[in-house]
């Protein structure tokens, strides 16, 4: 009697085990760079603001921005939170047959063409504050934990999708 199905990490060796600290890593770094300071934002070079993700989106809500306000929690919050999560889904969720994590795995890579979304309203921010002489705008660390968020997600996307393309069929 067979016992229970494997974790696809269990059977992939070394790599699974680096993709899988890269995804947490990933989720860490993403946790992180919500809540840290994106930008510092300096008007009339008297008036100083530290904007992150959650504070802005605070901001876009007391605002009444509803529209605004969603777009961020589905592009910025929700979209990068639940790729990383079914990445580690594939790896961690036993008894997984090759046709679920592939499917899975499609799933994650038809979000990816979504999740730029997030870098373009913040390229936009970024043009705008540029733009006008009254304010300045500089990056802070939220930025760049952010962005090691999505580089390291990235990277484990890759080599997820070339393992589980590859997987043997049971």
């Amino acid at each position: 009697m067979p016992g229970p199905h494997p974790t696809i990490l269990k059977t992939s060796g070394r790599r699974g085990w680096l993709i899988v600290a890269m995804l947490v890593c990933a989720f860490g770094l993403y946790f992180a760079g919500l809540f840290r300071p994106f930008t510092e934002v300096t008007k009339l070079w008297i008036f100083e603001d530290e904007v992150s993700v959650i504070g802005g989106m605070v901001s876009l809500w007391e605002a009444g921005e509803y529209f605004l306000f969603a777009i961020l929690a589905v592009f910025t919050v929700a979209f990068p939170a639940v790729k990383i999560l079914a990445l580690l889904a594939i790896w961690l969720v036993p008894g997984l047959t090759r046709e679920s994590a592939q499917a899975m795995f499609r799933f994650v890579s038809g979000m990816g063409k979504w999740s730029m979304l997030d870098v373009f309203v913040v390229a936009i921010l970024v043009i705008l504050l540029r733009a006008g002489s009254i304010a300045t705008i500089a990056i802070r660390d939220g930025v760049v934990l952010f962005t090691g968020a999505v580089l390291l997600t990235q990277i484990a996307a890759l080599m997820t999708g070339r393992i589980v393309q590859h997987l043997k069929t049971e």
